[in-house]
């Protein structure tokens, strides 16, 4: 199907306000771009107002929590540098800071795959607006120290037995590649991810201790995060383990029929992803040899324009 289809469903579908605040899109379908657009809209940087943005391919974009998906490819290249513990490993054997909280032997049973699959079985609540103290990564945020806010939050469940959101586990795994990296988060990410990628523009928000935000604060271009998706159905190339992403989007649990969740990751029967807040989106499906990024400024409500882009723009260009 040629570009200019893609491109016309795509007009049809701003024409009809069936994608609200589409900041970007680029799709490569058998390693040939076949969608780009770039519109325009109020955006943020997290909860800061940036106003009314014209953006272009160079124009950096919050991916929010794509940001996780990003975090479980450098676990897998940390892994191989041998700078971080292995999936089954206690985690907090990784914070000796927090002993206190290893007599608990329901803690001490945490691995750090529990962080990878979002099963850590702790309080953890994401369901109300990233504006509220109540929403628990806000509250994380606002902690005196946000690794042992995380790790005291009480045990509710099961380790293991159930995925339920957090981005604490995405703060988690992020202070383990720091901690065995012995550098920034920010910076490990460059050297061995982003900038063997070709990807030169980046920014990564940090929270009030200077650390960087391992749950949301990843800021690419909509180029940029297309190329980690390619990454991704390249299969790693040598810049993640093969043998990681094998088991990263392989299905550890799941979230309800056809939607389950990997190493910080969401897959589907053909495909898997990173999704994060506003309309953010890598959707990666080797079956189709497909990459999409989606950019978007839907922040903090019910948000259609990702979907829609992939499900009613893109997919039925390249099934056809």
């Amino acid at each position: 199907m040629s570009n200019e289809t893609f491109t016309g469903r795509l007009a049809q579908a701003i024409e009809r306000n069936r994608v609200p605040g589409l900041h970007g899109v680029v799709a490569v379908h058998r390693g040939q771009v076949v969608l780009e657009h770039y519109g325009e809209g109020e955006d943020h940087m997290l909860n800061t107002p940036l106003g009314h943005v014209r953006f272009t391919p160079s124009t950096l974009h919050d991916l929010r929590s794509v940001t996780k998906s990003v975090v479980g490819l450098l676990y897998g290249i940390a892994l191989a540098d041998d700078r971080v513990p292995a999936p089954q490993e206690p985690l907090l054997r990784s914070f000796p800071e927090y002993a206190d909280l290893a007599e608990d032997p329901r803690r001490a049973a945490l691995t750090v795959e529990h962080a990878l699959t979002m099963t850590l079985g702790l309080e953890w609540n994401e369901d109300v607006p990233y504006t509220s103290p109540a929403n628990s990564e806000i509250a994380m945020e606002m902690a005196p120290d946000r690794y042992r806010y995380i790790l005291e939050r009480p045990v509710v469940e099961e380790p293991g037995s159930r995925w339920s959101y957090c981005g604490g586990a995405s703060a988690l795994l992020g202070r383990l590649i720091e901690k065995g990296a012995g550098s920034k988060l920010e910076d490990y990410a460059r050297a061995r991810l982003l900038e063997p990628l070709g990807i030169t523009s980046s920014e990564w928000s940090t929270g009030a201790d200077g650390a960087a935000l391992a749950a949301s604060g990843l800021r690419l271009t909509p180029r940029g995060l297309l190329e980690i998706g390619r990454l991704v159905l390249d299969g790693g190339r040598d810049v993640v383990p093969a043998s990681w992403l094998e088991v990263a989007l392989r299905p550890h649990v799941r979230i309800h029929d056809g939607f389950h969740y990997g190493y910080q990751w969401y897959m589907g029967d053909n495909w898997s992803g990173g999704f994060g807040n506003g309309g953010q989106r890598v959707y990666v499906s080797p079956p189709l040899d497909l990459v999409a990024a989606v950019t978007a400024g839907q922040y903090d409500v019910p948000d259609q324009t990702a979907s829609v882009v992939i499900d009613e723009v893109i997919l039925p260009g390249v099934r056809h």
